[in-house]
């Protein structure tokens, strides 16, 4: 599947243009985990912006991301790029096991907590924050406190990086697609 082919599918699906940047979020994220690994960029790309396309459709946990993985199976989407989604989240019980697998789950929250400090900056742009940034925000409970720091922490513990070249290289990344985020 190319990357054409999945934005087809996350915007067929999803109407929400703020789902539609943390796709996009998530995959600069992951792109840059790609190229950082050795890694195919636009696999890793695709399972990205397939992640959460059934999200509008399906916001409960009972139905995302499984009921999405069946219309992804409709659609002659790969078992490998499936299997990926369905275990970046917990209650599908399909546990992490590849590079890939481990950086996507590393990335999604990640991302949502960077796109949220960056928000909370006078210019809103996302080149004026830095990893201390980041990390001293986590300590502010009250701060983005629907974002699991748990499982941003537990991200980078299954990559097997340090906290802040995690934060680094998600950040680099999705600077790198700033306009296109709206930053």
């Amino acid at each position: 599947m190319t990357r054409q082919e999945a934005y087809q599918i996350l915007a067929e699906y999803t109407k929400n243009p703020n789902l539609i940047k943390h796709a996009l979020a998530v995959e600069a994220g992951m792109r840059a985990y790609a190229r950082k690994y050795a890694e195919d960029e636009e696999r890793w790309g695709v399972v990205v912006l397939l992640h959460d396309f059934d999200y509008e459709i399906h916001p409960t946990l009972e139905l995302h991301p499984q009921k999405g993985s069946e219309i992804l199976r409709q659609k002659g989407v790969s078992e490998e790029i499936i299997r990926a989604i369905l275990s970046h989240a917990h209650h599908t019980g399909v546990p992490r096991q590849t590079l890939m697998e481990k950086t996507l789950f590393a990335c999604d929250e990640l991302c949502g907590f960077i796109t949220a400090v960056a928000l909370v900056r006078p210019s809103k742009k996302i080149a004026e924050v830095e990893v201390g940034s980041v990390k001293k925000k986590f300590k502010d409970k009250a701060f983005a406190r629907q974002v699991s720091r748990e499982d941003i922490f537990k991200g980078a513990e299954e990559l097997g990086i340090p906290i802040e070249e995690h934060i680094d290289t998600v950040l680099k990344g999705m600077q790198g697609i700033a306009e296109e985020l709206g930053f």
